[in-house]
């Protein structure tokens, strides 16, 4: 394994189980906040690989609005997990969202009920994974991205913060874990508070990934802050952050501290 890797690993608590193949504890919530300069997305793929590892056990219900399924079978492919076979084996469950686009608010509530059929897609699979044979093994449920949710549904922000608050339940109610990509700077500024109130309250990690304030350097092509909300230390809960340095390559992203090269 990179040893970069590690870093954000150790970062999410997924090394606490004591072994490579950990993977987000059940409930937790995951919020990536990138921008158009600098992607992240190599976060989603990497949970990916993780919930995924043989270790683990676990399986994935993956929403996509960026790019096709092609696409991330083969990012994830150069690092070591193929998703086509994970599919195959009812493990990795790919909603293709990419040409979706509800039914205008005027034709009787054509939004409303986009998003009711939306969520019962994402709860029958709940459903099916927890009742199966397989039945203890964790779900993780990922969206990518939802800054073009809100644009699939005609600027809804209403709709599409319900259907949200319906698929926090889910962390709740069925264990499962929750991952979200947000582009953060496609939002007006009116828009953007709104939105990340709603996204930062149930989170139980921010990750916030940005160019460098001097621009993209050989090395160094942009940072990555890690908010784990709510660690109890000394008799109080505190916020603790974790910041590294991002490189991106061709079969993923190394990351290391802050100065620690030169």
């Amino acid at each position: 394994m990179n040893p970069s890797t590690n870093l954000l690993d150790e970062a999410l608590g997924l090394m606490a189980a004591g072994y490579a193949g950990g993977a987000l504890a059940r409930g937790r919530v995951v919020l990536v906040e990138d921008c158009v300069e600098t992607s992240g997305a190599f976060v989603l793929h990497h949970l990916v690989k993780r919930a995924l590892s043989p270790e683990h056990g676990g399986s994935v219900l993956f929403l996509a609005l960026s790019h096709p399924f092609s696409h991330y079978d083969r990012i994830l492919r150069k690092q070591g997990c193929n998703l086509s076979m994970h599919r195959q084996q009812n493990r990795f469950h790919f909603i293709d969202l990419l040409k979706m686009e509800f039914p205008d608010e005027a034709q009787k509530n054509g939004i409303e009920d986009g998003f009711v059929e939306l969520y019962s897609k994402i709860l029958r699979a709940v459903e099916v994974k927890s009742s199966g044979d397989d039945r203890r093994a964790h779900i993780s449920i990922m969206i990518d991205d939802l800054s073009i949710l809100e644009i699939a549904a005609h600027g809804s922000m209403d709709h599409v913060l319900d259907f949200l608050h319906y698929c926090f339940t889910l962390t709740s109610e069925q264990d499962c874990s929750l991952v979200i990509l947000n582009h953060e700077d496609v939002y007006l500024e009116m828009e953007s508070p709104r939105l990340l109130s709603h996204l930062i309250y149930p989170a139980d990690f921010i990750i916030k990934v940005e160019p460098l304030v001097t621009g993209i350097s050989a090395d160094v092509h942009g940072q990555l802050t890690i908010l784990k909300k709510g660690v109890f230390n000394d008799g109080q809960y505190t916020d603790r952050a974790s910041n590294f340095h991002i490189q991106v390559k061709e079969n993923g992203v190394e990351l290391f501290f802050p100065g620690s090269r030169r």
